[in-house]
């Protein structure tokens, strides 16, 4: 399929700060939240005219690699790190950024937080690498207010050295009133798990994506209940060429190999566009499909770490206070 050209560019947001940011989310096209380094946060709720930026009241150390926005008013922030560091906390504000609540924070050796993800401004989920060969997975159905822990037993084993890449707070999405995936990588095969009721129990499923150390799976989107994609890589060799992308059609039971993208290399979150148009990017750069992965058209080759997008208006965040916005037709 030809792909028109894309006439639109990333267009760099003023934030004043140098953090390194690997969350963004979107709550509307006006409405971004970001969480960064340096117990930072962005925010804006006017399309990126203008930015809010702060840092989080006694969590300087905090590295908030997930965000959750609910509206201009309400975000969630998580932070990854080690728990015995004390790193592993979740923040909420309902008041648009000017104060911050503690909601949740552990101790427990070995959490180290990796994505968080909403179903609706009241049930969420944030899960940890394994402790015991088991993920640590904890669900709120009161906005934050308590997180209730999955009992292991609902779990499936764990690979050796399986965990999930801590990079965006991409490895987990949620999509409908009750489903939940996670992804995974560093172990032999790179793996989805797969919950229908609020990550209560789950199941796991292999891909054929490349898995070992530093490789495998590392952002997801689904867009029903059934069809989905994952993309991945290397984060050692982030331009390494190879298989970085599939789809499922099952709901993740299955996956299917899509074409490498392009520009190659390790690709970290998936947005979609209007039109049924895929958005992933990476360390690597930026690209399209309108054909469900059959074939790429490179945007640009500049890095990110994550994307958000709503009605064809996307928010991507990186490195060293990057973070910019893009208007696809």
């Amino acid at each position: 399929m030809f792909l028109s050209p894309v006439v639109a560019q990333w267009q760099p947001q003023v934030v004043h700060t140098d953090a390194s940011f690997r969350a963004v989310s979107a709550a509307s096209a006006d409405v971004v939240w970001i969480g960064g380094t340096k117990g930072t946060f962005v925010h804006t709720s006017d399309g990126g005219s203008s930015w809010q930026t702060g840092t989080v009241p006694n969590a300087e150390t905090c590295d908030f690699r997930d965000v959750q926005a609910i509206d201009a008013k309400t975000a969630y922030l998580m932070s990854a790190g080690p728990a015995e560091k004390g790193q592993a906390r979740i923040y909420k504000t309902t008041d648009g950024g000017g104060t911050w609540t503690l909601q949740y924070q552990t101790q427990q050796q070995g959490v180290f937080f990796d994505g968080m993800a909403f179903w609706n401004p009241q049930h969420g989920i944030v899960f940890s690498d394994p402790v015991d060969g088991k993920w640590v997975i904890l669900t709120t159905d009161n906005g934050g207010t308590t997180w209730q822990p999955v009992s292991p037993t609902a779990l499936p084993p764990m690979q050796p050295n399986e965990a999930a890449f801590a990079a965006s707070g991409t490895s987990i999405v949620t999509q409908g009133k009750q489903n939940v995936w996670i992804v995974s990588g560093g172990g032999t095969v790179s793996r989805v798990f797969r919950s229908t009721d609020r990550g209560q129990t789950w199941s796991v499923h292999s891909t054929p994506l490349p898995a070992g150390e530093a490789t495998g799976l590392f952002g997801m989107q689904f867009f029903t209940g059934k069809n989905g994609m994952v993309v991945g890589g290397n984060y050692k060799q982030e331009k390494l060429a190879g298989p970085n992308a599939a789809v499922t059609r099952d709901g993740g039971q299955t996956w299917q190999l899509v074409a490498p993208t392009n520009p190659p290399g390790l690709k970290e979150a998936i947005a979609l566009l209007p039109g049924e148009r895929l958005l992933t990017v990476g360390p690597s750069g930026t690209a399209l499909s309108a054909d469900q992965g059959q074939t790429w058209q490179q945007i640009d080759t500049e890095g990110f770490h994550s994307v958000s997008c709503v009605k064809g208006t996307c928010y991507a965040v990186g490195g060293k206070g990057k973070v910019m916005v893009q208007r696809f037709k």
